[in-house]
Order: C-alpha cells, then structure tokens, then sequence
C-alpha cells in the first residue's frame, strides 16, 4: 500500500479497534440480560451461547461480529508495526486470535471437541500476542506503551492463575471477563495510538 492508503487503513481499522469492545460487551451483557438463569459464580460465559430463544443468538453472533471487527484492527495494527518483525509476529498472533474468537461463536459449547480448541486458543493467543509486542514496544523505545502492554498481559492472566490454583469460583465467568475487560482495554489505548499516528502522518 502507499503511504496514503496506510495512514486510511490506520484511521479505519483504529476506529474499529475503539468499536469492537463496545459491540461485543453489549452483544454479551445483552444475552446475560436475557437469559433467565446465568450465574456469573457458577457459569462460564459460552453457557449463554446454548440457551434457547435470543440468548445464545445474542452471544454467538455477537462473538463472530466482534471477531471478524477484530480481524479488521488486527490488520491495521500489522500496518501500523510492520517496521520490526516482532511487530508482525504479534500482529499474526493477535489476527489468529481474531479467528479463535469467531470460532467459539461458530462452534457453540454442544459442539464439542471444536468448541474447548477454539477456547483454548483464544485465551492462549492473546497473552502471547500482547508479550511479542510487548517487547516491540520497547525495541521502539515506547516505554509506557510497553509498560502498558506487559501490565494488562499480567491483569489478564492472573485470574485465571487464581482459579487454576484456588478455584475460588465455580464457573469461569468472572476470569474470562476480567480477561476480556483488561483486553479490551489495550485495543482501544492501541486502537487510538493507531488514529494518533495516522492523523501526525497524514500532516
């Protein structure tokens, strides 16, 4: 792409960035408001997506939307960091977790073994992702946005490290949110970095 096209791309994917958390909490926060028995103790978020009626309507599609948003930023982002080869290999990382995020929408949790991969996948990829341009971000010499990264990384992983050790809940959906929250969180700091760049870019 030449430079014009880069700085749109950056522009566009960095707005969809912004807007991916927002769709895919109200598509789930949604679904948990109309379902009639989830527990945030006892359930796991991929609960919501086999109820019957608009609940599991709600989190499946909700999912493959925000996935397939994800997809677009992840482009963006391999743009924005293509100078270093970590930066396209964490992009890689975050586009393939892009996918494992439709993949759980498409394969509900009846459908099983797709449904536990995909999961998996998903939970794994991002971490990864979040440290290979971690180490970016400080090859770059962009120490808070390193900083930044490696935080939200730690935010992630640690209730799941808590409930593996402790199980201090029975269900999973409290880790998986506080995940998806802390996650979210990074996209949308990167998603206006992106915008920032673009806009010093384009001057």
């Amino acid at each position: 792409m030449t430079n014009s096209q880069d700085e749109a791309w950056l522009k566009i994917s960095g707005v969809i960035g912004i807007l991916t958390p927002i769709v895919a909490f109200t598509c789930v926060f949604l679904a948990i408001a109309y379902s009639s028995h989830f527990s945030w103790t006892d359930n796991a978020l991929s609960d919501l997506g086999v109820q019957e009626g608009i609940t599991s309507v709600l989190f499946n599609y909700g999912l493959i939307l925000s996935g397939g948003l994800a997809l677009i930023f992840a482009s963006g982002l391999f743009v924005f960091l293509s100078d270093r080869i970590s930066g396209r290999i964490g992009s890689f990382l975050f586009i393939l977790d892009a996918l494992a995020l439709i993949a759980i929408g498409v394969f509900p949790e009846n459908l099983r073994p797709m449904h536990g991969y995909a999961s998996v996948a998903f939970f794994v990829l991002l971490p990864l992702s979040m440290l290979v341009l971690d180490a970016t971000f400080l090859l770059m010499g962009n120490l808070k946005m390193g900083l930044f990264t490696l935080l939200v990384a730690m935010i992630a992983v640690a209730p799941w490290i808590g409930y593996f050790a402790t199980h201090f809940v029975e269900g999973v959906a409290i880790p998986e949110t506080i995940f998806a929250l802390s996650a979210s969180a990074w996209v949308i700091v990167l998603g206006f970095k992106m915008l920032k760049e673009a806009s010093h870019s384009s001057k």
